[in-house]
């Protein structure tokens, strides 16, 4: 059975005229990456990039291998409603934290949805995404979605999404939401606004 509306959330935003566009056009989530990444930003930066964000935006903290005290950091800072795990955290992590919690996993092949087992329950969601060589994320490649078909769980698919394969993956898969990123870019951090409009316009249409 199809859900309502896959949930639309765009990620690496640097630039504030990206964060009121994606707003305007009705995005449920921004992402903000705090790892080391051409996309990395500040707590200070985040900060001035939602500011006079209206209500029921979700803002997520994106993270790889946090120590405790930056996770604490970023629930000090009151800007996020998750946090993003991108990489080998304990699931004690994820439990703990006070925010809502996103466990992303990096799919090469079969193997790697073992990790599904060892997070599923410490994490409120799982993220899908594709993993290429040491790289997880950011990729703008998408991995054999077969690979999840049969997952009888709600989770977010990442990967190399935008206008020309985002209705394939709505037809194939059931995904809660979808994580946009490389696809709507000019470069890494720079978004296109047209094509996260085109992206954006096409989801909405799928479920019309």
């Amino acid at each position: 059975m199809l859900v309502n509306r896959t949930m639309i959330k765009i990620c690496g935003m640097t630039r504030r005229e990206d964060v009121v566009f994606a707003v305007n056009i009705g995005v449920d989530a921004l992402g903000f990456i705090l790892a080391k990444s051409p996309r990395q930003i500040s707590l200070d930066q985040v900060r001035e990039l939602t500011r006079n964000l209206p209500p029921f935006i979700n803002r997520v903290a994106v993270v790889v291998n946090p120590k405790a005290e930056e996770v604490k950091q970023i629930e000090r800072s009151k800007l996020f409603d998750y946090i993003q795990f991108h990489g080998s955290e304990e699931p004690e992590m994820l439990k703990n934290t006070v925010l809502k919690s996103i466990k992303a996993i990096s799919i090469a092949g079969e193997e790697d949805l073992a990790e599904v087992k060892k997070y599923k329950g410490s994490a409120d969601y799982l993220l899908f995404d594709t993993k290429i060589g040491s790289q997880t994320g950011g990729t703008g490649e998408s991995f054999d979605w077969k690979l999840i078909n049969e997952l009888k769980l709600p989770y977010i698919l990442a990967g190399g999404l935008g206008v020309e394969n985002i209705e394939a993956a709505l037809e194939k898969l059931n995904p809660r939401a979808v994580d946009l990123n490389s696809q709507v870019e000019n470069k890494p951090g720079k978004k296109n606004h047209r094509l996260v409009r085109k992206t954006v316009e096409k989801i909405k249409k799928f479920y019309d």
